[in-house]
């Protein structure tokens, strides 16, 4: 069976959802999820969005993300996301986006890395309500159709252009959905980790495709640790800890609870040193101390945060919480310029599945929501650009339906691509 679309988008995210809302009411576009159409790592964002809080904040914000990435940031890239972060933000709250707001207009909080406030919040589910809000106006529209629980098997190519994916539907019927423009927009490899905040269907298939026909990667191997997740003996996701609660004021603890790091370090500097100090204490975790913010502070801000803690036993307005490094975020995927185009024609990538250079070697915190919004909308804008001109082509002789019959080999074949191109890439730069 073959269908078609003008564009189709992989994943619901918020680089997905986005990208989707940029394209007037004449142009068709599928968007394909893995799993639920709310299940995206997206919508885990706990500490919120950065904005440039003016031009006197420009050259700090800029130093502020080179310095998480060790300069190996893509200076245009950064530049495009710190300038374009107003209009953004303005386009969500036109969208119904809730930010946390004070009798000043928009609150603001720092995170680490930051040498100020300037990251924009709704308590501490900042994803959640950007991310639903944007689902939200993605089910109004009528040039765009939702299909969730598929799984993208392969893209259709020549080698040279993409015309669209193969994809696994939720009967288990294989399909091809032809495309005149096609969006890679599902995510990292989060699930490729034993421990990870990642939602367990993020495995990182887009890199393994992109792989197989010869698209351009970079910095496979550029994978953040989180700092701060909660220690616990269950199996599954790590609840993460915001790095907006250290913002706040919180502290980490050794075992003695003595303080032993700047917590508002860059993550990759935290989670050095919370390692080290596990280490030397031979213990699983470290503490964090919550004990300088205001209770009322912690109840109204981190309320999930404190309601996932309650449930694991901890009450963080009481007492210490055991926090552990974490798989969190990937800085590497496939090459992209500044208009999200890939190295095969017709092809995109955004958000966590991309890598314009914005990040270099490590993200700074709340960066992540912006730079995938900001660079879906630039994808959206060039494809408006030049799908007039593109007809559908037929795409049966593309394509080999035998090599799709099992989809579970397929899936751990994907699994050790990926896996083994991180391990070529880190004895690289060893």
């Amino acid at each position: 069976m073959i269908e078609k679309t003008d564009v189709v988008i992989i994943g619901t995210g918020a680089a997905g959802l986005f990208c989707a809302l940029h394209f007037p009411e004449e142009v068709n576009v599928v968007l394909v999820c893995k799993s639920k159409a709310d299940e995206s790592d997206s919508y885990l964002a706990q500490g919120g969005i950065c904005m440039l809080q003016g031009e006197e904040d420009y050259d700090s914000y800029f130093e502020d993300t080179m310095r998480a990435g060790h300069y190996e940031n893509n200076k245009d890239s950064v530049e495009v996301m710190i300038r374009s972060s107003r209009e953004i933000i303005e386009e969500l709250l036109e969208y119904g986006v809730d930010f946390d707001r004070d009798e000043k207009g928009l609150c603001v909080t720092r995170e680490g890395g930051h040498s100020k406030p300037r990251i924009l919040f709704h308590k501490d589910c900042s994803g959640k309500e950007i991310t639903s809000t944007l689902l939200e106006n993605a089910k109004k529209r009528k040039n765009i159709s939702i299909i969730d629980h598929t799984m993208m098997l392969d893209i259709i190519t020549d080698g040279e252009k993409c015309y669209g994916i193969v994809i696994k539907a939720r009967s288990g019927e294989i399909t091809l959905l032809k495309a005149k423009e096609t969006v890679l927009a599902c995510g990292g490899l989060g699930g490729l980790y034993e421990h990870t905040t990642n939602f367990r269907h993020i495995t990182g298939d887009a890199l393994a495709i992109a792989k197989k026909h010869g698209i351009t990667l970079e910095h496979i191997d550029y994978i953040q640790i989180h700092p701060t997740t909660l220690y616990s003996k269950k199996t599954g996701r790590r609840f993460l800890i915001s790095e907006s609660v250290r913002g706040e004021g919180a502290i980490l603890l050794n075992k003695e609870g003595k303080r032993f790091c700047d917590e508002l370090q860059p993550r990759d500097v935290v989670t050095a040193a919370i390692k080290e100090q596990m280490k030397k204490d031979q213990m699983p975790y470290v503490w964090l101390s919550m004990e300088k913010i205001p209770t009322e502070e912690i109840r109204s801000h981190f309320p999930n945060i404190l309601q996932q803690c309650l449930e694991e036993g901890y009450d963080p307005t009481k007492e210490y919480i055991p926090v552990v490094p974490a798989q969190h975020y990937f800085m590497g995927g496939i090459k992209v310029d500044l208009s999200s185009r890939t190295s095969m024609e017709r092809l995109y990538a955004v958000g966590e599945t991309s890598c314009n250079g914005v990040h270099g070697k490590n993200r700074l915190a709340s960066n992540s929501l912006l730079e995938s919004m900001v660079f879906a909308k630039r994808a959206a804008e060039a494809i408006r650009k030049e799908i007039s001109e593109i007809e559908f082509r037929e795409v049966s002789d593309l394509v080999d339906m035998d090599i799709y019959t099992d989809v579970s080999k397929l899936e751990k074949e994907y699994k050790e691509i990926v896996l083994e191109e991180i391990e070529k890439e880190k004895k690289r730069h060893e």
